[in-house]
């Protein structure tokens, strides 16, 4: 499961940074979305949990390549 990101040379690290870049760019895009005057206010609410979802994922892949990288 982690020759791909090994491959690329993504490290542990980098996968964790992604997961909190992913937290903040949720809100920011919540934010941004929620400000638009011509946007429905759920339409915001689902594009800040569509980014926010990917955060565990790349949490995960973080704890995969630590696992490896011992």
């Amino acid at each position: 499961m982690t020759k791909v990101p090994q491959g690329l040379n993504v490290t542990s690290e980098i996968a964790y940074a992604a997961g909190l870049l992913s937290i903040i760019a949720s809100i920011g895009a919540w934010a941004t979305s929620r400000n638009k005057e011509d946007a429905p206010a759920a339409k915001a609410e689902r594009w800040g949990i569509f980014i926010g979802l990917w955060a565990p994922t790349f949490m995960e892949i973080g704890n995969a390549l630590k696992v490896e990288e011992k």
